[in-house]
């Protein structure tokens, strides 16, 4: 007669069972740890990403304001001439009556700047 070997057949006994559960059990555990480190890994980089996204942007503003300054030509200075011109003829209104004290006052006022 051949020699059978002892042994159950079907389902695994009470420590194959347990020795199945802890290595689920530990690539369970593993896996978490995993993601909760890259979690924390990446919280803890969030601050430095933000700033330095800010930094970018702040640093993009202030090159496209400076740009922007460059191509636009000064204004022009004031002429003088001008500004006396419209002075005089301030002067001859209100000798002529068309503009009281206060009126002149005012426009003369807005037309220095003042």
């Amino acid at each position: 007669m051949p020699m059978r070997r002892m042994g159950r057949r079907g389902r695994p006994g009470l420590v194959g069972t347990m020795a199945r559960t802890a290595v689920v059990a530990g690539t369970a555990s593993a896996v978490a740890g995993g993601v909760h480190n890259r979690q924390s890994a990446k919280a803890a980089d969030a601050p430095a990403a933000a700033q330095q996204q800010q930094a970018i942007a702040d640093q993009a503003a202030a090159q496209a304001a400076a740009q922007l300054q460059a191509q636009q030509p000064p204004p022009p200075p004031p002429a003088a001439d001008d500004t006396i011109a419209k002075l005089k003829e301030l002067g001859e209104l209100k000798s002529q009556g068309l503009l009281s004290d206060d009126e002149f006052a005012a426009a003369k006022a807005k037309l220095l700047g003042l």
